[in-house]
C-alpha cells in the first residue's frame, strides 16, 4: 500500500472515531435531562474529629410506631331501650288505640268487638286476646276512676300480666370453669349475624370476653361480616373454609374459647328455612358436636317482628330441632304489631330476652316489660 492511500485511511477513521463520540455524548445528556429529579435525601454529615480527620454520622431514622387498633366502647345496655323507647312508641298502635277504645262513653258489644279486633291485628294471638278481653270486661265495669289516667292504669297492669314482668329473661354469660355457649338460631332475613354481632357488643359493654364462632359456611359473606362486628370490639371470630362443616367450625370455636378463657363463645348458623329437612338436622348435629365440650347454656331465636304469624310458624319448627331458650325479636320499630311478643312467648314457653329497634350498632337491648307497655301506652 502507498504512503498517499495510508494517511487517506487514517485520517477517515479518525474522523469517524469523533463523529460516534459527539454522538454518543449528546445521548447521554439527552437521557439524563428526561429522568425525573431524584428526591431529596438525608446526607451524611461531616463531623471534625481529634487528630484532624472526619466522622461520618448517618441521619437518624425515626424507628416505626404500631399504632394499637382502636375499637369501638358499645353503650350500655341498661340504657339502651330508655334511648330508643321514643322510637318505639312510635311504630306502636296496640296502646293508644285500646286506650282510645275504652274512653268511649258507653262499653256495648259493638265496642268489645273492637278492642279484640285491635288485639288480633296487633298479632297479640287468639287466646291471649281472649284472656285480655275478658279480664279488661271485669275490670272496666267495675271501676270508679274511669278517667284517661284511671284507664292507663289499668291497662298497664293487664298487658304487664300478659307478657309476665317477673319472668327471668337474663342470659346465660358465665359457666363453670367453661365459657358459656349461645347458640343462634334462624331464618334467613331475620337479620340473625348481624343480631349475633350486636350481641357481642352488649356483652362487652358487660365487660364479658367474647369470642365469635363462623358456623354460617353457607353463605360467602357471612364469616367477613362477622368477623368486621368483631374487630370493631376486639372479639376474635373463628372461621372455616367457604361450604365446609359448620359443626366442625362451632366445635373449634368452642374449643378456643375454652383454651382462652373467654367469657362466652357466640355462635353463628346458616339462615335456616324451615321446610328444608336437612338444613335442619344439621342444625341439630351442630348442637350435638358442641354439647361434647359441654352444654349449649342459651339457644336464641332470631325472629323478625314484621312478619307476624309466619313467625310462630319459624318458632314451632326450630323449637321441635333445638332447645330454644329465648327470643331476639328485631325490626319492632318497623311494625305496629308488637303483640308478637305475646304471642311467641305463649306459644313457645320461652320468654323475649332482647328486642331490635333499628339499625344501629347499638340498637339491640335487652327486653323490659315495663319500659315496653310504657311505650306502648304513652306513645
Amino acid at each position: 500500500m502507498d504512503p498517499f492511500t495510508l494517511i487517506v485511511i487514517v485520517i477517515a477513521l479518525v474522523v469517524v472515531a469523533a463523529v460516534v463520540g459527539s454522538v454518543t455524548l449528546l445521548g447521554g445528556r439527552r437521557r439524563k435531562s428526561s429522568l425525573p429529579a431524584a428526591p431529596p435525601q438525608d446526607l451524611p454529615t461531616l463531623q471534625d474529629v481529634p487528630g484532624g480527620g472526619v466522622e461520618v454520622l448517618e441521619p437518624e431514622t425515626a424507628a416505626p410506631e404500631t399504632a394499637e387498633p382502636t375499637l369501638d366502647r358499645p353503650e350500655a345496655p341498661a340504657t339502651r331501650l330508655a334511648r330508643l323507647r321514643g322510637r318505639l312508641s312510635r311504630s306502636q298502635g296496640i296502646g293508644r288505640g285500646l286506650l282510645s277504645l275504652l274512653s268511649r262513653d258507653k262499653l256495648d258489644e259493638s265496642t268489645w268487638e273492637e278492642v279484640e279486633d285491635t288485639l288480633l291485628t296487633a298479632d297479640v294471638g287468639v287466646g291471649p286476646t281472649q284472656e285480655l278481653v275478658a279480664r279488661l270486661r271485669a275490670r272496666v265495669n267495675g271501676l270508679d276512676d274511669r278517667t284517661p289516667d284511671g284507664l292507663r292504669t289499668l291497662l298497664r297492669e293487664e298487658l304487664l300480666a300478659l307478657i309476665g314482668p317477673d319472668t327471668d329473661r337474663s342470659l346465660t354469660t358465665h359457666a363453670d370453669g367453661r365459657p358459656a355457649v349461645v347458640l343462634v338460631v334462624g331464618v334467613n332475613g331475620t337479620g340473625k349475624t348481624t343480631t349475633v354481632g350486636k350481641l357481642a357488643r352488649v356483652l362487652v359493654a358487660e365487660d364479658r370476653s367474647v369470642l365469635l364462632g363462623a358456623a354460617d359456611t353457607f353463605r360467602a359473606a357471612a364469616a367477613d361480616q362477622l368477623t368486621t362486628w368483631g374487630v370493631r370490639v376486639g372479639a376474635p371470630t373463628v372461621r372455616g373454609p367457604e361450604a365446609g362443616d359448620p359443626a366442625s367450625v362451632a366445635f373449634d370455636a368452642v374449643q378456643q374459647g375454652i383454651d382462652g378463657g373467654y367469657d362466652v363463645v357466640l355462635l353463628d348458623t346458616a339462615g335456616r328455612l324451615q321446610n328444608k329437612v336437612g338444613l335442619m338436622d344439621e342444625l341439630g348435629k351442630i348442637k350435638r358436636v358442641v354439647e361434647k365440650h359441654g352444654p349449649v347454656d342459651e339457644v336464641l331465636l332470631v325472629l323478625d317482628a314484621t312478619t307476624g304469624q309466619n313467625g310462630m310458624v319459624q318458632a314451632r319448627v326450630f323449637s321441635e330441632v333445638v332447645d330454644v331458650t329465648g327470643i331476639v325479636l328485631t325490626k319492632l320499630d318497623g311494625t305496629a304489631k308488637g303483640g308478637i311478643v305475646v304471642a311467641v312467648q305463649r306459644e313457645l314457653g320461652v320468654p323475649v330476652k332482647l328486642i331490635g329497634l333499628g339499625e344501629g350498632p347499638d340498637d339491640l337491648a335487652p327486653f323490659d316489660p315495663e319500659a315496653f307497655v310504657d311505650a306502648l301506652i304513652e306513645g
